[in-house]
């Protein structure tokens, strides 16, 4: 296998393509569409978001402190996508798309995006600014489903959503399943 080596640059893909929903109280709330998105902690729960300075939900999340970040479906690519490549400082994105913002329970002004299977509400915690993009550390406070996902025993189905991946410039759907965690070192079972 011949390879050729590239500069450096952020081949870390597929990533979680998200909505991230933000407002300052008593303003026309936004959404920006964000793949460099991480789980950083589960106890407390923290995630990361890094947004360049000069997007418009930028400032919003840096003076207000909160941010809902949104999961997106297949039902959802066209939103995601439009999104990321139009400024909430030129188009009134929930109202354009037809998205309804809900109340999140935690978090003074940011709302969440009712077609979104899931919401997470988060406060930063921290900013560090790095370059091209600052990253917002953030704790959740909050985790709110859709209970059109729950099983007849309250399970949350949360691979049933279509749930959207962003992969170098395109937007794919999860697939066929392959595993489960920890299926390489579970013991087989006998036939009987």
């Amino acid at each position: 296998m011949k390879k050729q080596q590239w500069k450096p640059g952020n081949m870390l893909y597929p990533l979680p393509a998200v909505m991230v929903s933000c407002a300052r109280e008593g303003e026309k709330p936004n959404i920006i569409t964000l793949a460099w998105v991480g789980t950083v902690c589960s106890d407390p729960a923290m995630v990361s978001i890094s947004v360049r300075p000069e997007r418009y939900s930028y400032d919003i999340i840096r003076e207000t402190g909160e941010f809902v970040i949104n999961l997106t479906t297949q039902e959802l690519a066209y939103a995601t996508d439009y999104c990321g490549v139009k400024s909430g400082r030129n188009v009134d994105k929930f109202t354009e798309l037809h998205l309804h913002p809900g109340k999140a329970e935690k978090l003074k002004a940011a709302p969440l995006i009712e077609e979104s299977p899931v919401n997470i509400e988060c406060r930063v915690t921290e900013m560090k600014e790095l370059g091209s993009h600052h990253m917002f550390l953030a704790e959740v406070l909050a985790v709110d489903v859709d209970e059109a996902y729950l099983d007849k025993n309250g399970k949350f189905q949360l691979n049933e959503t279509g749930l959207l991946a962003y992969s170098h410039g395109e937007y794919f759907t999860l697939g066929k399943k392959c595993g489960s965690f920890g299926y390489s070192v579970r013991k087989k079972r006998k036939n009987k």
